[in-house]
């Protein structure tokens, strides 16, 4: 199993590039807590990959298959996850204030105690996610679907919700 560091990280993305591959793949590579701040992970299979931990802050995660990979503690502070596959995924206490979540699907992710502040979730798919004790404080999530989504204890203060609405 290779251990993974932030430069050999930097060096696939290069020769996905340079080759110009459509897919980067780290499935089920540990990259846990590492430094992959500001990163170009879009279209990425990540599936099933380890980043409890990492610091993805601003890291483009655009399009990236992140199915049942676990996230859990990371920082992903205005990262972009616009039409992610986060199916499953462990989001257990991480950051997402201002990231970027619309039209990704979420579907059954556990997000407990995380934080969601300001985020822009417009027509992201909650259904049977966890979000338990999290702050979504101001967060857009008009057009998402939250079928059956936990929301025990969730902070909806200021967050427009999926018919318009806003919650107060």
């Amino acid at each position: 199993m290779p251990q993974f560091t932030r430069q050999s990280v930097e060096q696939l993305i290069a020769r996905r590039h340079a080759l110009g591959e459509p897919e980067l793949f780290l499935k089920s590579a540990d990259l846990s807590g590492l430094d992959l701040s500001g990163l170009e992970l879009h279209n990425a299979n990540l599936r099933e990959a380890r980043l409890s931990g990492c610091d993805l802050h601003e890291a483009d995660l655009s399009g990236a298959d992140l199915m049942e990979a676990d996230l859990s503690f990371s920082d992903l502070n205005k990262a972009v996850l616009f039409q992610a596959n986060l199916t499953g995924a462990n989001l257990t206490g991480v950051n997402l204030t201002f990231a970027h979540l619309a039209q990704a699907n979420l579907t059954a992710a556990i997000i407990r105690e995380a934080t969601l502040a300001f985020v822009d979730a417009r027509r992201a798919n909650f259904t049977l996610a966890d979000l338990s004790l999290s702050n979504l404080r101001e967060a857009k999530l008009n057009g998402a679907i939250l079928d059956q989504a936990e929301l025990t204890e969730a902070n909806l203060h200021g967050a427009s919700m999926p018919d318009g609405s806003r919650h107060e």
